[in-house]
């Protein structure tokens, strides 16, 4: 095997308003375990974890990631979709839309900073 190559991604890193209280709101809102230095470990080997991450940048006039106006999006694999959205509905959170098609089920909401977020139950073989 040669070296000098990708192996994954390493981190997502972006700014916001309040990155304390965004990172309480992915904590409390999402369940993500946010460390002490702010951010989260999202471990590749996690039980149920898709065996891959998908890198794909868009073209500049896309709507996909509307009605957020971020240059990016956040997406998150889960385990049971149905299960989670009934978590997210019990905080008040609003669910974009959900769809399904032959990688998953999928559905989308917005983080306090506008953000769009994925939310990908991946089709199991």
């Amino acid at each position: 095997m040669t070296v000098g190559h990708i192996t994954g991604l390493g981190g997502i890193f972006f700014k916001s308003e309040d990155p304390k209280a965004l990172a309480a709101w992915y904590r409390d809102v999402l369940g993500l375990h946010v460390e002490d230095w702010g951010g989260a470990l999202l471990r590749y080997d996690a039980p149920g974890h898709p065996p891959q991450l998908v890198w794909s940048p868009f073209a500049q006039n896309t709507d996909y990631m509307a009605p957020s106006t971020r240059e990016f999006m956040l997406n998150f694999a889960v385990d049971d979709l149905d299960a989670f959205l009934a978590k997210l509905k019990q905080k008040g959170v609003a669910v974009l839309k959900r769809d399904e098609d032959p990688n998953g089920k999928f559905a989308w909401i917005l983080d306090p900073d506008g953000t769009k977020i994925e939310l990908w139950e991946p089709k199991t073989p």
